[in-house]
């Protein structure tokens, strides 16, 4: 299981993810869910995966062949695509077509696999868009009235995002909220693990403007984890039925 978040703000996006990916409970590894692809000035995107890991890593190592090829143009090269919902497009078709590959191949053993993806990104001249992609490729997209989407345990870390997030909120509040509704998920599930990977994209600067790995142990995320937690027990005592 995973946990990944995206926010769609005025002021520019929001992501984060976690690492911890597991095949039973004594078989848990760390495994990069958060991938960005750039042309500073001109285009960013990031894409953040939860599901199985054979799907996730073969369909980002072929939109990463696939941006390679010589005669890579807009309906094959995420890079070259003419807009961003052309880049949904591409990633949910690849998705996809591997997810049904792999599935094949897993019929003999009466099992299957299954991924989701989170686009974000924007090119020059154009706006900025997030999207969640489903396994079969077809796509959502964040909107004023739901600024965010999440993929795999989401549940947990919900509730402070509905609360919290609206377009105007800053991107420094925003890093606070995903943090939060992280920090809520690894308290409740233990399959979403350390280290985290959050990345802010300012709008129409088409290129990552922070980038940030949280290691287990971090004093400043722990320190926002007791400082919640301790918000938390004392709104609910001051409660009165």
């Amino acid at each position: 299981m995973t946990y990944c978040v995206g926010l769609l703000l005025n002021e520019g996006m929001v992501l984060l993810s976690d690492t911890r990916t597991n095949a039973g409970l004594d078989n848990i590894s760390t495994y990069r869910k958060m991938f960005t692809f750039e042309e500073p000035g001109e285009r960013v995107i990031a894409i953040m995966t939860a599901g199985s890991l054979s799907v996730t890593q073969t369909t980002i190592a072929r939109l990463r062949e696939a941006i390679e090829e010589p005669d890579a143009d807009g309906e094959t090269s995420i890079l070259k695509a003419p807009t961003m919902l052309k880049v949904a497009e591409i990633v949910g078709n690849m998705l996809a077509s591997v997810r049904t590959e792999v599935d094949e191949k897993m019929n003999a053993m009466r099992q299957s696999a299954s991924a989701s993806m989170i686009v974000a990104g924007q090119r020059r001249g154009g706006v900025m868009r997030l999207f969640l992609i489903y396994p079969e490729g077809n796509f959502i997209e964040a909107t004023e009235d739901t600024p965010f989407l999440q993929i795999g345990e989401h549940k947990y870390g919900k509730p402070i995002l509905d609360r919290v997030v609206r377009p105007e909120t800053s991107l420094a509040d925003a890093q606070k909220a995903v943090l939060l509704s992280m920090d809520s998920t690894l308290r409740s599930n233990l399959s979403v693990g350390m280290p985290l990977d959050m990345c802010v994209i300012e709008r129409d600067a088409c290129k990552i403007s922070m980038r940030r790995r949280i290691e287990a142990g971090d004093e400043q995320f722990r320190a926002m984890s007791e400082a919640w937690s301790r918000a938390l027990r004392d709104g609910f005592t001051q409660i009165a039925l």
